[in-house]
Formats: structure tokens, sequence, C-alpha cells
């Protein structure tokens, strides 16, 4: 991997070499899209396709590979598209896969409503590497024993992540789905310590350090959190849970600013990440052109701004945001435009400006 300086809390990574990751179905179609809008913005960066994925296990037997991880180390971050999973016991998470071997420790997910209604602007930042994540599990004939996992040392990270973005140390000045706001943002804790003693050690160690970093917080049962969520979405500012709590909620926002095609995501460690749309792979619509590709542009977005390019990153958020105003959309988002015109749309605002 190379060596990146750390500047504000990013990396800042004067030539770019990533690894572009197409995957299945419609990651196929969106990466492209957004590679269009970052082809525009003229910086130098070398792209470095890379083959996982469903349909290469069908192909060969196997959905990632050393020499896969070789070149994703051979790179300063990855830009992912999407992936099939199967419910197949012999097929292995590609993204399980790459979290663990680069620790990527962080799942944030900025929920951004785009025009009209409420003002809905908050983020979600998810322990991205345990939880009922965890992987340690016991088959037998008649059940299955999975075993939620939380640690201390995990919590305390993503926590100290969480408290970072809050008084936008990470993420620049203004976090990092393209808000500017300069504030203190509160911390929501969400959990189910009334029930479960692993959500209680979650929640006192996420309390110590909001305490002992200033930040301001609260803490909400996750199904209090769900119902606030429907009925006033614009209360929230930063959220921090475990992994299949953020993985649930985070799609439940999505619907609130109008769908998963709208909602990009970043997967952080220490020394590495990976960005990707929030949405799956997509099937159903995958070749005919219907794919919002505005999810995987804002990924392409928080990719820019940790490798330290803010005023590039930011760029795109405000080209996105106009096409969005005038209607340039697709079908999912009650427009009649193609992946492809979305994305021709973004980039000719960038030029623009």
């Amino acid at each position: 991997m190379k060596a990146a300086k750390v500047v504000n809390g990013m990396n800042r990574v004067n030539r770019m070499k990533i690894a572009v990751v197409g995957g299945d179905g419609i990651g196929k179609e969106v990466v492209p899209a957004a590679l269009q809008v970052l082809d525009v913005l003229s910086l130098d960066i070398e792209k470095v396709p890379v083959e996982v994925g469903y349909g290469k296990w069908k192909r060969t037997g196997r959905a990632i590979t050393e020499d896969d991880f070789d070149l994703f180390r051979s790179c300063d971050c990855i830009f992912f598209g999407a992936i099939t999973t199967p419910p197949d016991p012999d097929y292995k998470s590609v993204l399980v896969q790459i979290r663990r071997e680069f620790d990527l420790y962080a799942n944030i997910r900025p929920v951004k409503g785009m025009g009209g209604g409420k003002n809905i602007n908050f983020t979600i930042v998810r322990e991205n590497t345990e939880g009922m994540y965890s992987g340690v599990e016991q088959v037998f004939p008649d059940a299955v024993h999975s075993t939620r996992v939380i640690t201390r040392k995990g919590s305390e990270r993503i926590a100290e992540y969480a408290c970072l973005l809050a008084s936008g140390d990470r993420g620049g000045s203004g976090g990092w789905g393209g808000d500017r706001r300069k504030h203190l943002k509160r911390l929501t804790i969400v959990h189910k310590a009334n029930i479960l003693q692993s959500c209680r050690l979650f929640r006192e160690v996420c309390i110590g350090v909001a305490d002992r970093r200033g930040i301001p917080w609260e803490d909400m049962l996750v199904d209090a959190t769900a119902h606030r969520l429907v009925l006033d979405p614009e209360r929230f500012e930063l959220i921090v849970t475990t992994n299949l709590f953020g993985d649930i909620l985070s799609d439940m926002a999505a619907a609130l600013i109008g769908g998963l095609g709208l909602c990009a995501s970043a997967n952080i460690g220490e020394n590495y990440a990976l960005f990707e749309p929030v949405h799956g792979s997509a099937p159903d619509i995958a070749g005919k052109g219907l794919a919002n590709p505005i999810a995987a542009i804002l990924s392409l977005a928080m990719m820019l701004k940790w490798c330290g390019r803010a005023e590039e990153s930011d760029a795109v958020h405000d080209a996105v945001s106009r096409v969005t105003a005038a209607g340039i959309v697709t079908p999912d988002f009650g427009g009649r435009c193609s992946t492809m015109e979305v994305a021709e749309a973004v980039a000719a605002a960038i030029e623009e400006r």
C-alpha cells in the first residue's frame, strides 16, 4: 500500500492510484458513470481494474483471490460498485473479506435530502467489523447459533471516530456528505441496552468517549430511533451504532430522501478505505440503463475528500445538487433519464463551474 500524508484527518494523496471494482449487476453501469465524472476533474489518477464478485465466482469458483488482494494493496483505496451475495454456504461475502483484511472499522453513510420537503441532513457512523456480522457461528442440525461480538476496543474506536466527525476533525470541516455546517454536532448513541449486555458495554463506552471529547450526546433505543426517523428525521445530526443496527437504519433512512440510489458510503480504516454506493447489484434492472448513478458519484466525492481533494469533492456535490434540482434524474427518483445521461449532466455541470 502506498504511504500517504495525513492532513486534517484525511489522507493527502498527490498521485492517486485507485482499485476500481465494477462487481456485479448495476455495479458495472454506475461505476463507469461515476468515472466519467471523475475524468472531468483532470486529476493525476491511475485506475486499476479488479474483477471480484459473484460473476467471477460462477466462472472460476473464487469470488476473490490473493492476487486481487495484492492489487488492492498496491492502491491507495478502492472504488467499489456492487456485489451479488447469494445464499450459498460456499460463497463468502467479498465485502466482509475486504473489510477484515484492511480493518475498515468505520462505515460512514451520509443521509442528505436533495431539495424540497424536510431538511434532512445527518450521518450514520456504523461499527463495521463485529456485532452480528462477526462471523462467529455454530451450525447444528436444528439450530444455528450466531454470536454477537461487541468489544471495548471496537466500541472505543468507532466512538472516537464519531466524536472526531462531530467536532469536524474528520471528513473536512463540514463532514462527509457535502455538509458544510461547522457547529459541534450532537451525537445520538443507538443501542438496545435495556435487553442486551453487549449493548450496555457499547453504550457505556460511547458515553465515556463523548464526555471525554466534550461532544453533546443523547442515547436512544434502536426501535425508538426507527420510530423517530420516520416522524422527525430533522432532529438527528450524527448517529453512532453497532453493525446490524447501522445497516438497517441506514437503508431505512435512504427511504426518507428518495431511495438507495442517492446514498453513498465509505468504509474507513487507519490507512485504507473503500467507497461504494449503499445499494446492491439489483440484477432485475441490470443492463437497462435505469440504475441511478448518484450514489456512486457521491461515493466518488467521499473518496476525493478522503484523499485530501476537498475542493474537487465539493465541486461534485454542487454539480449533483444542480443536476437533481433541474430534474435530470433516473426513474427511481421520478425522472426519465438514463444512467449515463445523469452522469453526463453532472460532468457537464462540473465543467461549467
